[in-house]
């Protein structure tokens, strides 16, 4: 385990009582994306859903909620916030423990993979979401941060500079003082992920890919104007 991941996880150990006093109540893109997400079920025909890094259960607590003949599963790491899911009434077959970059499912196992605000917490984001487009069969729903349309429009700018010419990387080293990843009270360790780079990575293999604003935007073009985004990919038949 690397140090990074042992932080966050004494992170999430001290600060489980007010996990949900704070991203739940002031995480509210996220919030938009699920009314979305859950909005497209029945246009989709989903039956089982998988969440990744659940936290304390807020998309299986959802979707039972709204669509109880869905099967759906979250998937969470830290034990501290899979109790507090258990509290709220989810099974321990409901919220299971386990890695993002190694969901324990065969492919196609779930019709809907999703997660929301995990990824920036995944240094090898790649590998998590190769993960969730491997045990989804029809659709990929991703609600997470873009790091090019977050901040100040100079560092904005500055970030996305650094992208187009190839600096990206030394750009990063420089904004985490070497260690490649942020720290804060509020969310713990988190990476300078933006949503778009999974954007990338799923497009070729799904037919259609809708993008969506869940913070103000500053324009029309997402990439620059907003700070989150949620992104349905539905995959190939």
């Amino acid at each position: 385990m690397s140090d990074a991941v042992a932080t966050q996880g004494d992170y999430y150990q001290r600060n489980a009582g007010w996990y949900d006093d704070y991203h739940l109540a002031v995480d509210l893109e996220h919030e938009f994306a699920l009314d979305f997400m859950l909005s497209t079920l029945e246009r989709f025909s989903i039956r089982s859903i998988l969440d990744l890094g659940s936290g304390t259960g807020r998309v299986p607590l959802a979707v039972k909620k709204r669509h109880p003949t869905v099967r759906v599963i979250g998937i969470e790491p830290s034990l501290a916030l899979r109790e507090r899911g258990y509290a709220k009434g989810l099974a321990p077959h409901e919220l299971i423990d386990g890695e993002g970059t190694k969901l324990p499912f065969t492919d196609g196992t779930f019709d809907l993979v999703c997660e929301y605000g995990a990824l920036h917490h995944i240094k090898d984001h790649r590998a998590a979401v190769s993960e969730m487009m491997r045990v989804a069969k029809k659709a990929i729903f991703i609600s997470d941060n873009n790091t090019f349309g977050w901040g100040s429009p100079r560092s904005t700018l500055v970030k996305r500079a650094a992208r187009r010419f190839g600096l990206w990387k030394l750009a990063e080293y420089v904004a985490t003082r070497g260690r490649g990843y942020m720290e804060t009270k509020d969310d713990g360790i988190w990476y300078l992920y933006s949503a778009f780079d999974s954007f990338q990575q799923i497009r070729p293999h799904c037919k259609m890919v809708h993008v969506l604003n869940i913070k103000d935007t500053s324009g029309a073009d997402l990439y620059k104007g907003t700070s989150h985004v949620a992104i349905l990919g539905l995959k190939a038949d």
